[in-house]
Parts: C-alpha cells; structure tokens; sequence
C-alpha cells in the first residue's frame, strides 16, 4: 500500500489533521484505523465548509450517515460486479440525488470523483479501489447490525437465514470463506476493513453509522480463534495471508510475536508451525529486504497445508537451489508456478539450477502443470537458452523435452526419474540425446524403453559420466542393450545406479561394469540372486578388466564359501584397485585369504550383517600387519579395534 499514491496522500491528510487538533493517543496503526479517519476527515470538512458549522459541532449529523451509507451501497454493489466505473443510473438505483451529491462530489472529491466518457456521458468511480472497498465493507456491517437479510442472503447464500446463523463470529466466518474462494480477490480487502470495523474504537469513530454490534471481549476472541483455524482446500497461498492480515486488523499481534520469536531462535525444529504461523512467516519472508541463495525446507517443520501457506515465501528468494524434504504436498517452486504463470518465465530464465520435485501431487494438479505449465517452461527456456545447468523435474513434459531438444549445448543434469515418459517424451529426449551438441553429464530416468534410449547415447557416448536407471524393470534385452553403449570406446561412464532394477541379474550387470574401462562405482540390486548363479561368470567378468572399479557392493547376497573363492581370483589380481567392498554373509578365512595377495588398495571394508565367529575375528587381527584397511563395519557383537591402524565401528 506504501506505494499507491493514493494511499500514501491518505495517510498524509490524517496524519496532518490528527497532529493538529489530538491531545495526546496512537496514531493509527491499522488500515481500517486511517480509512476511518479519513472519512471523518472528510466529513469535518463538508460540515464546516458548505454546511457552516464549527470545527467543534458533531460531523456526524442524520444528513451525513445516509449519504455514507448510500454511498456505502454503491460501492458494495459495484464491488460485487467486479465495476470501478459506474453512471448516474447506478447512483439513482442507490439513493443517491445527484443535485444532492454534487455538494458532496466537490467536498468528497478525495473520495467520490466523476469524469466524462468517451460520449461525454458522466461516469463516476471512486479515487481508488481501496476507497470502494473500504465503504464497501462500512455499509455491509451496517447490513448485519440492523439485520437487512436480504443483503446478507443475496451476498453469502439462502442458509443464511434457514440456519440462523446471525452471531457475529459466524458472520464473519462466512464472509471470509467466501473471500477465500473468490479467484481473483476481489473481496480481500473488504474482507480485512470487516474484521477491522469489529473493535469498538474503530466502531466509536464512526458516531454509531453501525448500529449496535456485538463486541464483547469473548466474541472478539472467538473471531480472532476461527482465523487461526481457518482452512480450505480451495485455498491459494497467497490468498492465505490475508487471514493473517485479518489478525492484524482486529490487533491481535500473538501470531507475528510468536513468528518473530521462532525466527530468532536457534533451533527452529523445536517448534511445530501452525498453519497460521506459516501464512504469517511467509508474508514476513516476502517483506524482508534480504535476499538468500538458499531456502532449506526442513527448518520449518509444518503440516501439510502449512508448507501450502509457504508457497509465497519462495518469490523473496533467487531461487539458485531449493532442499527439499518429503511431504505430503507438492513442492515449494512446482506449486508455486501452478499459482502464478508469469513466474514460471521468471524462474526458468533466471536461474542455472531447478528441482521441481513431484511429491504425491494430486492427479488434477500434475494435468494442468502438464497442460499449461511446461508449455511455458518450454518457452522459457527457448527464450535463455545459455544459463541453465542443470534441471530436476519429476513430472510428464513432452514440452519441456521438446524444448530441451531444440537447445541441447548446456544442460549437464537432467533428472526425469519417477516420470512414466511416453513415446512422444522418449523419442524427443532421444533426439536430445543424439545431438552432436549435448554435453549431458548426469541422467536419470525411470519407466523407459531402453532399446531407444542406449541406440540415443550410443550415438553421442562421450560426455554422459553418471546413469542413474533405478527403478526401471530392465529385462535381459535391456541389459544386452546397455553393454553396448558401455563397450563404446568413447564412452567415459563413472557410475552406473541400478538399485531395484527388479528383472536385472547380477551376473550381467557385473559384466557390463566391468567392461568398460571407466565405470568407478557399481551399486547392485537389493535382491539375493548370487545364490542362483554362477560365480564363475561373475569372477570372470571381475577378472577381465579389474583395474578401474573402485566400489563393490555385493551386500544382501547370499555368497557362499565356494564364492568368496571364486571372487579370490579378482581381489589377488595385481591390477585390482578396489578401495571399498561390501559382503555379507561370507567367510573370513577366505576373504582374508584373498585380501592378503593384493593389500595395498582396499581402504574401505563393511562387513555388516555377517555373523563373524571368534575365528574370523582372530584371522582379520592377525592379518593386520599386512592390511592397510582404515575403516571396517560390522554389526555383530564382535565389533572391537583389531589395532591402532584398523578402525571398527560398530552399526
């Protein structure tokens, strides 16, 4: 409001006028406050300059109220409309003499002002909406104090009056239920002057225009109580500040005391947000003058709703990179670009790294982000192309690939796991991935073909390092697939993730990893299958290019005695550079046995989960001389240092 010109003449004009004539008191401190006093401002005028009469005379006279109160009308009415202009048949239908209201249109110009169209027909509007708003929220008070039902039924319902409900805790329930689910807001402003004409100072101010109205300390709490309650699923984010507006209106400050105090203390984590205190923290956010790189999410433990209600909060931020943690809502950005197109242009063409996160969203939600949204990320990004480094967006985009394709010379990181691509999606990521241009480091899909997608990085093999293809049901067509974009002699792959890759053998895999001379790191199935094959295959594909794997986790396999020995053959070989290993279920005196052959690498050794006797314990000690094994994990009770050099920690 600090910037409407409008406004801030308001505020000048009551200042003014109160540092001249008060003895002593607060200044307004509300919105409703310095509306009410313009108003009175304003009648003084009209009461001293066309009406003769002294500074010190009542300004509130039978003659003033009818006016403020038709006035009043027509601005409830037209506010109702969506009208900010309105002609001199409007003013009639609200008893407004035109003859009579030009005294009061040169008094009351600062309120009620009239212009020539472009037929030079009179049309008349007030100086600014929050004025129409202001009035308009006056006379539908003035409605429910002097019970005029057919107002209060025409504006919140016909239950209205069949249910009774005429208590002012009620009313003011409804009106803000109804300003909540108004799409483009038109009533939030007339919904706070409501809550704020509730105080009876504000109601004194205004020389009983009102009437009677029921403002006992135990009704203004039970108001004050159904904001801080106050929920809805049609609900926007942004249109859930105004409740906290609302709080401020009527003067309770408890929610913005208890939200200054959570921001100054240490550990946030220790206090649970209402969704109040989340529609209050986000209005705070957004006020700020400062500027962070980073929002971490998990400092403000809420409820579902409540990280809702945080949404706003995120347009205060650069937005370079969000943590997130999992909830039962959409994530912050992704929800944030459902409620305000124009962002999504902003935020794609501004920032190198996004991670729109699909987290349980409702099936309406995930369409129109489909249907609008990634049209106009696809947009964005056409728009800048030269920024964007990296891009995590669990959700459906054709568009989005599309564009991706169009512009394939920066992107590094592209993570569309969890997304069930289609056809459409597979063949343009595809002609992403087959562009001489595309200098992709770091991919990972789900749900996909992988006949298409290896034919796409068979052809363009020499920038991907890193394959994450966890939770993809790959056949042994897919895995035959993959062998040959690993045999590429130009492919520089570091890590290949396969976890829960249900269908996938371990042999097969092993032997595509080890392959490829730059494969560093192999993460296996959760599956025991090592049971059901053999390991000579296994130890063959180990033994036939042992001089790049780093990382080896054979964890939740059932290797047997004949196993470990069989792996022996890998682990003695002099090229072998494993730093870390991982076994379970296995035998000391074989694995030690192998380990002693070739020392010099092996940093890392976890043996969790394996049920190691007084004699293995014994054997891995007396090996210590020849390991150079700095960390072991166990989980057993034999968990002990074996020497100063051969860390154990115990799970």
């Amino acid at each position: 409001m600090c910037h409407i010109p409008v406004f801030c003449w308001i505020t000048a004009t009551v200042l003014e006028e109160l540092l001249r004539t008060r003895e002593g008191g607060d200044l307004p401190r509300t919105l409703t406050e310095m509306f009410i006093h313009h108003l009175v401002v304003q009648t003084k005028v009209k009461k001293v300059k066309y009406d003769g009469g002294a500074e010190t005379d009542p300004h509130w006279s039978p003659d003033s109220r009818r006016m403020i109160e038709s006035l009043g009308k027509l601005a409830f009415e037209q506010l109702q409309r969506g009208n900010l202009i309105f002609y001199e048949s409007d003013l009639t239908e609200c008893g407004i003499d035109l003859e009579a209201a030009s005294v009061y249109s040169g008094v009351l110009t600062q309120i009620f002002k009239e212009e020539s169209g472009l037929y030079q027909d009179k049309v008349f509007c007030f100086v600014h909406l929050s004025v129409q708003e202001f009035l308009a929220a006056v006379y539908m008070f003035h409605c429910y104090t002097n019970r005029n039902q057919k107002v209060l039924e025409d504006f919140l319902g016909k239950d209205w009056k069949d249910k009774n409900r005429d208590t002012l805790d009620v009313f003011l329930k409804r009106v803000m239920e109804k300003s909540l689910s108004s799409k483009n807001g038109h009533l939030d402003l007339f919904v706070r002057f409501l809550h704020g004409l509730c105080l009876e100072s504000n109601q004194r101010l205004l020389g009983g225009l009102l009437g009677r109205t029921e403002n006992r300390p135990e009704m203004i709490q039970r108001v004050i109580n159904n904001l801080k309650k106050m929920k809805s699923d049609e609900m926007s984010p942004d249109r859930s500040i105004n409740i906290f507006h609302c709080l401020m209106e009527m003067k309770d400050l408890s929610v913005h005391q208890e939200i200054e105090e959570f921001l100054q203390s240490e550990n946030r984590l220790e206090k649970e947000l209402s969704e109040i205190h989340c529609s209050a923290l986000a209005y705070m956010l957004q006020m700020s003058e400062e500027v962070l790189d980073e929002l971490d999410l998990n400092k403000y433990r809420t409820t579902r709703e409540g990280r809702w209600r945080l949404i706003p909060a995120v347009r205060n931020y650069l937005l370079k990179h969000m943590k997130n943690c999992r909830c039962s809502c959409p994530d912050f950005i992704t929800a944030s670009l459902y409620h305000n197109m124009l962002e999504v242009q902003t935020v794609f063409s501004e920032n190198t790294k996004l991670f729109l996160h699909e987290d349980l969203l409702k099936a309406d939600f995930i369409h129109y982000l489909v249907k609008s949204h990634c049209e106009v990320v696809a947009s964005a990004l056409k728009s800048n192309p030269s920024h964007l480094i990296e891009l995590d967006m669990k959700i459906s985009c054709d568009s989005l690939v599309s564009a991706l394709k169009s512009n394939p010379s920066h992107l590094e990181h592209l993570d569309l796991s969890r997304n069930k691509l289609q056809d459409s999606s597979v063949k343009h990521l595809c002609g992403f991935l087959e562009n001489p241009d595309c200098i992709l480091k770091d991919l990972g899909l789900s749900e996909i073909n992988c006949d298409s997608l290896v034919s796409a990085l068979k052809s363009n093999p020499s920038h991907l390092e890193h394959l994450d293809l966890n939770w993809n049901n790959l056949q042994d067509s897919g895995v035959k697939h993959l062998s040959g974009f690993l045999e590429n002699p130009g492919c520089i792959l570091k890590t290949l993730r396969s976890v829960h890759c249900l269908s996938v053998t371990v042999v097969d895999l092993i032997c595509l990893m080890t392959t490829e001379a730059h494969l560093r790191s192999t993460e296996l199935p959760s599956m025991k299958l090592l049971s059901e094959i053999s390991c000579d295959s296994l130890v063959s594909a180990l033994k036939s290019n042992p001089s790049h794997l780093e990382h080896l986790d054979l964890s939740e396999n059932n290797l047997q005695d004949s196993g470990v020995k069989h792996l022996s053959g890998f682990l003695e070989s002099p090229d072998c550079i494993l730093k870390y290993l991982r076994l379970s279920e296995i035998s000391c005196d074989s694995l030690v046995s192998a380990l002693k052959s070739n020392p010099s690498h092996l940093e890392h050794l976890d043996l969790s989960y394996n049920d190691l006797q007084d004699s293995g314990v014994k054997h891995l000690r007396q090996s210590n001389v020849e390991l150079h094994i700095q960390n072991l994990n166990t989980s057993d009770g034999s968990s002990m240092i074996l020497s100063t050099s051969f860390i154990l920690y115990s799970d």
